[in-house]
């Protein structure tokens, strides 16, 4: 209302000015330029509207010690039909060997962080790992995401590119999109959703969303900030450019549908700059010469969808080999398993499971499979399947399954670990707990094949969210990581991917989650790991809370460890860790 008083106020005095002109001796009416003159009053009320404030500023420790979910910018209101533009200096630690040690942006229902019916829309980080989690959130689609600079894994080089003046948008100003941009003129990252957001408000009323950053390893030095009503725009469409196959079967069974026989294939397409990866469904697949006799195949794909997904220009087409072949008819173990005796151990944490199992390790195994021509071939161990093993001591017989109905059989011995305590005295982090995430080790403790390693220790927590307290970290003797994992049952693997195996933990069965923290801040803890000796780890934890109550957490069959160079050390994040 106020700047419609503006505006006829503006053309009012302009119509007025007119009028008294054209009384003037000599007058002339078009000596006034009124429509320009309009213009520009309303220019100026359009401005005043768009005005971009000093919002100076800097959050995140300067030291780069902030870790994740620790030091946070202003809350920034974004309207419906509005555009939110900040510039600030990004600062990345030089010594950062971590791409994600940059910012990401948070994206909220218009609740303060933690409030009663907070909601998240999701992430969206600078940097880019298709393969990690450089995106999430139940409201954010990474399909839509594109980026200049792409990481494979979250220790590739490159994070200094992420640095420097960083201007970011998020634009509700476009109909039936929802735009995010972020660039330093060097990489830029946007995300451009056709459809406009849900609105996640409690009132229906309110269209209203929030946005704040957060920072990890780095800091913020923020310049500005605007809401204005003048939109940004979106990228063209992109035509794919070029296609690979992934994951095409080796050997398919004659008589098998090519359909069935494809369906689990991907295609990585390029489209430009940027790359996608599509599932069977989305492909057209073609075989040449047939499925239907034996002999090498050739299988070729076609894919006619933009990046936004309408028909595109041109298909682009990829090709592989595979061979189709006479059902099996037996198969047998002709070379065994590197590895026959496996381990466990039991702690407080999993006395109580009664279906506790290992998983086989096939490793240095040769299975040969036997025609229904009589002909013999060598079978890949990943076209196999295998039994699970029960966790109790004991030989126990892994059936292995090529097909209906066409299995073998292999021994193998399980046995109870013992269990030796390592020794370690000091403290792990800084004692006012601001040492951020993974920012301090102790030493690396050697687990060897059979053997479970305990270690003993005191938490102090400051208290801030159920992760702040300590870390387990499996890795190599170089230090490489396997997984880190935490008190509060969540972890991670090098690539930055969530855990893929079984863990839990009690810390919420008699409690809250918020009782259960503050009972850490104290915390007498127990970690155990057992080197499994099938290329899996166990992790076990007990923890005494300073209310006496005990809870336990399990990490189980931690896999794809080299049994050999298995170590483990304990981390920070927000806490620190007293040894004596």
């Amino acid at each position: 209302m106020k700047n419609y008083n503006k505006i006829a106020l503006a053309c009012c005095s302009a119509a007025f000015g007119l009028f008294t002109l054209a009384g003037c001796e000599g007058g002339e009416i078009f000596e006034v330029d009124a429509p320009d003159w309009i213009s520009d009053k309303v220019q100026e009320i359009e401005d005043a509207n768009s005005q971009t404030d000093e919002d100076v500023y800097t959050f995140g420790k300067t030291d780069f010690s902030s870790g994740w979910w620790t030091d946070f910018s202003k809350y920034y209101v974004i309207p419906d039909g509005r555009i939110f533009t900040a510039e600030f200096e990004l600062h990345i630690n030089p010594n950062a060997t971590n791409t994600y040690k940059n910012f990401a942006l948070i994206l909220t229902n218009d609740v303060d962080r933690g409030g009663e019916g907070y909601k998240e829309y999701g992430a969206i980080r600078f940097d880019h790992q298709p393969t990690g989690n450089s995106e999430w959130g139940d409201y954010i689609d990474r399909s839509y995401v594109q980026s200049n600079l792409t990481f494979e894994t979250d220790t590739d080089e490159g994070i200094e590119k992420l640095g420097g003046k960083v201007t970011l948008t998020v634009d509700r100003t476009i109909n039936d999109f929802f735009v995010v941009t972020m660039t330093n003129g060097v990489v830029t990252k946007t995300y451009e959703q056709p459809y406009e957001l849900e609105n996640l408000n409690a009132e229906e009323s309110n269209t209203n969303i929030r946005c704040f950053l957060v920072v990890e390893g780095s800091y913020i030095d923020f310049l500005s900030s605007k809401i204005g009503t003048t939109g940004g725009s979106i990228s063209e469409d992109k035509n794919p450019e070029s296609m690979e196959l992934r994951d095409v079967p080796q050997y398919v069974n004659v008589g098998t549908s090519l359909e069935e026989a494809m369906a689990g294939v991907t295609a990585v397409v390029t489209f430009e700059d940027v790359t996608k990866t599509v599932a069977a469904s989305e492909l057209s697949f073609y075989a040449i010469p047939d499925m239907n006799t034996p002999g090498q195949k050739t299988l070729v794909a076609a894919y006619n969808k933009t990046f936004r997904g309408e028909n595109c220009d041109k298909p682009v087409m990829a090709n592989a080999k595979f061979e189709v072949v006479e059902s099996i008819e037996s198969i047998e173990v002709t070379t065994p398993p590197s590895h026959t005796t496996y381990y466990y151990y039991t702690t407080k944490a999993t006395e109580a499971l009664t279906d506790r199992t290992m998983a086989f390790d096939p490793t240095g195994m040769v299975v040969t499979a036997t025609e229904s021509t009589g002909k013999q071939r060598v079978l890949d161990n990943s076209r196999l399947t295998f039994s699970a093993i029960p966790a109790t001591a004991g030989t126990h017989k892994v059936t292995i399954t090529a097909g209906e109905g066409i299995i073998a059989e292999v021994s193998i011995t399980v046995q109870e670990s013992q269990v030796s305590p390592v020794s370690y005295t000091g403290t792990v982090g800084a004692t006012d707990n601001s040492t951020g995430f993974l920012q301090a080790y102790t030493d690396n403790f050697k687990v060897a094949v059979g053997e479970t390693k305990s270690v003993s220790f005191t938490n102090y927590s400051n208290l801030s969210g159920n992760w702040n307290n300590f870390i387990v970290a499996l890795r190599k003797n170089d230090n490489s990581l396997y997984y880190w994992l935490r008190a509060d049952n969540y972890g991670r693997n090098a690539a930055d991917v969530e855990i893929p195996f079984p863990h839990s933990g009690t810390q919420w069965v008699n409690q809250t989650w918020e009782e259960w923290l503050q009972s850490m801040n104290g915390a007498e803890v127990t970690v155990y790991v057992t080197n499994c000796g099938n290329g899996t780890a166990d992790v076990q934890i007990e923890m005494i809370g300073n209310d006496n109550q005990l809870d336990t957490q399990y990490y189980l069959g931690a896999n794809a460890i080299d049994l050999d160079d298995l170590y483990f050390a304990l981390s920070v994040d927000g806490c620190h860790l007293v040894f004596e």
